[in-house]
């Protein structure tokens, strides 16, 4: 009997709250698998009162006698993965079995040096928002044939013969385009042979173990990163991550089939943010923003940076259902919106006095429409204790019955506190 498989995506700009619903969910899952991005992304959990942010490690490290895989999708920094099983070893929070795809790349030490030089070399006002972390060069040289896979650090002669060749030509680019000290040889070699040796336990054939798992009747659950507007090929290009967060990536970085995938759950926030550059219709700058702000705690996991905020995007979200093929929404933070006396939700866009009937993805006319909002009643009573979804204020109700109109996808999962049991179940 085949096992279920059940995608959880980003809906929006990232930053969503997917570790906390994959945690949540995790319960009835056997294998948790990570198919995408790399250390730029931030996944927060929040258990037993503890917060554990996980950058590469899957969110369901925390639960005892499950499976963690990290797919070849997954762009990897050897230095932050040691230092996230470290801290739960240290923890004794180390309850999980991880298995780490040998066919995933390596971020190298010139990987970050390049993707901040890069940064730096677009000039003020043309900066994308890159976290510095390596990452876009590092699925450059993937997608270029020269990249170190996780199997290379366990063979000394072959990550001899491929870091000499990459880092003769990474070195010319440090000195004559950027001025940057060239990288020493022995230091990075030493330090990679270092990571193998940690790492070699963890190694394996992701893609044989979890498609045997799933014949065999396991649970999994794939998790990506960023969010699906963030996507190189669907997102808002160029302010967009090196990879693909939407649902079909998790086939591609898992070495699964899409025939495999049981149903796609959209991670849905009941406000709006971003990081970084790029356009942002239903962004507020004023008051309302800060307050979403500091009462969501919306700082980067991975960079601390204030998130820019605003209020949902329904153009937007029908966008990703489309792309996703979402089944349902776990829509995450309710509680923040409450306060408020009055809540807005976009429900179109106004480019040249026409209405738009879809999401632009041509950034230079995402730039230039105007969100058309419509004004809901707010709420006051604290939504903490909810449990079911008649415990929660008529107004909160409505408004959640008015993003499942407008998306034609049901709400499965609320949150209404920043706690694991927090939650309201519909049906997910």
């Amino acid at each position: 009997m085949k096992g279920r498989a059940q995608v959880i995506i980003g809906a929006q700009w990232g930053d969503e709250g997917k570790g906390r619903v994959v945690d949540f969910l995790g319960k009835n899952v056997d294998i948790f698998a990570r198919y995408q991005g790399g250390a730029n992304a931030g996944h927060t959990v929040i258990v037993e009162g503890s917060k554990y942010v996980f950058h590469l490690l899957p969110s369901g490290m925390l639960y005892p006698c499950k499976v963690c895989i990290i797919g070849n999708g997954v762009v990897i920094d050897p230095e932050q993965l040691i230092y996230e099983l470290r801290m739960l070893q240290d923890q004794g929070k180390d309850r999980a079995r991880l298995v780490v795809s040998g066919a995933a790349h390596v971020v190298m030490p010139y990987h970050k040096l390049l993707d901040q030089a890069h940064e730096n070399f677009r000039g003020r006002g043309k900066k994308i928002g890159t976290t510095g972390r390596g990452i876009g060069p590092c699925y450059v040289d993937k997608y270029n044939r020269m990249g170190i896979r996780m199997e290379d650090l366990l063979d000394p002669d072959l990550l001899r013969e491929k870091l000499s060749s990459n880092l003769d030509l990474k070195n010319l680019q440090l000195t004559r385009i950027f001025n940057i000290e060239p990288m020493a040889f022995d230091e990075v070699y030493k330090k990679a042979l270092e990571w193998g040796k940690i790492l070699e336990p963890y190694i394996a054939d992701a893609s044989l173990i979890l498609n045997e798992a799933l014949n065999s009747g396991k649970n999994v659950l794939f998790e990506g990163a960023q969010g699906t507007l963030l996507d190189v090929d669907h997102g808002t290009y160029p302010f967009v991550t090196s990879s693909n967060p939407v649902s079909a990536g998790a086939c591609i970085g898992m070495g699964v089939a899409p025939t495999i995938i049981d149903s796609v759950t959209g991670v849905v926030k009941a406000y709006s943010t971003r990081v970084g550059s790029g356009p942002f219709p239903t962004e507020d700058e004023g008051e309302i923003g800060e307050y979403l702000r500091e009462k969501g705690g919306e700082y980067g996991a991975t960079t601390g940076r204030p998130r820019r905020c605003g209020w949902l995007d329904l153009v937007a979200l029908s966008y990703a259902v489309r792309l996703n093929g979402m089944d349902n929404i776990a829509l995450t933070k309710l509680d923040v919106l409450t306060g408020l006396e009055e809540i807005k939700v976009c429900t179109g866009y106004m480019l040249n006095d026409e209405v738009l009937g879809s999401f632009p993805t041509n950034v230079n006319l995402l730039e230039k429409v105007t969100p058309l909002f419509k004004t809901m009643k707010g709420w006051t009573e604290d939504l903490g204790a909810c449990r079911k979804f008649e415990d929660l204020p008529e107004a909160a109700r409505n408004y959640i019955e008015f993003i499942e109109e407008a998306t034609r996808v049901s709400i499965g999962l609320i949150g209404v506190g920043p706690q694991r049991e927090e939650t309201i179940i519909r049906e997910i």
